[in-house]
């Protein structure tokens, strides 16, 4: 049970900013118990599997590599040893559905903004813990819902980029909503002279506009994050589109001309998108895009081993 206020020092400022500007808030998630070394050790311990990711990413300034692996049978304080030692990161998805600590904490924060954000509502919140190696990083992309990241421990930098041509375009979106890659957006060295960089340490929120592509580079100390995300009645008529577009070019060869969220062609897209989102081919595709190729070393923390292909 939340007793005092997540966000420390919310002003009016941040009310009127809120989804229209990035907006860096200070919060007390850092000095939480649930949030310790030890805390969050026990939580991978007993983290279902099917609700993490762990991916190995390459070094600043070298060529892109990202891999997806598991956790092997690793106990949670090792993988943080692990991760310590190397150059991954571990996303703990769902948070709240596995511990009901953070869907307290969910239903605080949610709160907290309802009262303070003329007009806000959401809906399907979630959250997600990241812990990631010292100098990992994070590429360029782009995130469907409603985004905010949270500093616990560690810090890093984050690029913010405007949510317009050419740094995001509406196939981007498209590709992301179909298969479920984020990072395979287009990104050029001179998009940098465009970002807004905020240097985050913990203790610190930042919120970003819809869409808004962003890039991570953690500094040379291990880190841990929580991610935020939430959709309003807005972004899932937005979200309804750009599935049904994605769908037309992918599967039909047809470029849509309309992003509007209403009238006929809406509904229409909106039962069309549902009739094939899931289907059994599509999932398939998903899954052989994101294969399992790599497991944590127990002998060697920090490295990694190769598994065969299926």
């Amino acid at each position: 049970m939340q007793t005092e206020p997540v966000f420390t020092n919310w002003t009016d400022r941040h009310s009127q900013l809120w989804g229209n500007q990035p907006v860096r808030v200070e919060h007390r998630l850092n000095r939480s118990p649930m949030f310790s070394m030890e805390g969050l050790a026990e939580l991978i311990d007993r983290y279902p599997r099917e609700h993490y990711s762990l991916v190995q990413m390459g070094a600043p300034g070298q060529r892109k590599l990202w891999r997806e692996g598991e956790i092997g049978n690793l106990t949670g304080a090792e993988v943080i040893q692990a991760i310590s030692r190397g150059r991954m990161w571990l996303n703990l998805r769902r948070v709240a559905h596995v511990d009901t600590r953070y869907r307290d904490l969910v239903n605080a924060i949610f709160g907290e903004l309802g009262e303070r954000v003329p007009g806000f509502r959401s809906q399907d919140e979630s959250i997600g813990i990241l812990i990631s190696s010292p100098n990992a990083q994070v590429y360029y992309h782009a995130d469907l819902p409603g985004q905010s990241l949270w500093q616990i421990h560690g810090a890093k930098r984050v690029y913010l980029y405007p949510a317009v041509k050419p740094f995001l375009a509406p196939e981007h979106l498209e590709d992301i909503a179909l298969l479920g890659v984020e990072v395979n957006m287009p990104y050029e060295a001179w998009y940098d002279e465009h970002a807004q960089v905020f240097e985050f340490k913990a203790g610190e929120m930042l919120n970003w506009p819809l869409n808004a592509p962003h890039r991570i580079e953690n500094l040379d100390c291990l880190n841990v994050s929580m991610t935020m995300e939430y959709w309003t009645e807005e972004f899932k008529r937005a979200q309804v589109v750009t599935v049904a577009n994605a769908i037309l070019r992918h599967r039909f060869g047809r470029v849509a001309k309309s992003r509007s969220t209403e009238g006929l062609g809406f509904w229409s897209k909106r039962v069309a998108q549902r009739l094939l989102r899931d289907s059994a081919a599509l999932k398939r595709e998903r899954k052989a895009l994101r294969p399992i190729s790599f497991r944590l070393d127990r002998e060697h923390l920090g490295e990694i081993l190769d598994l065969k292909a299926a």
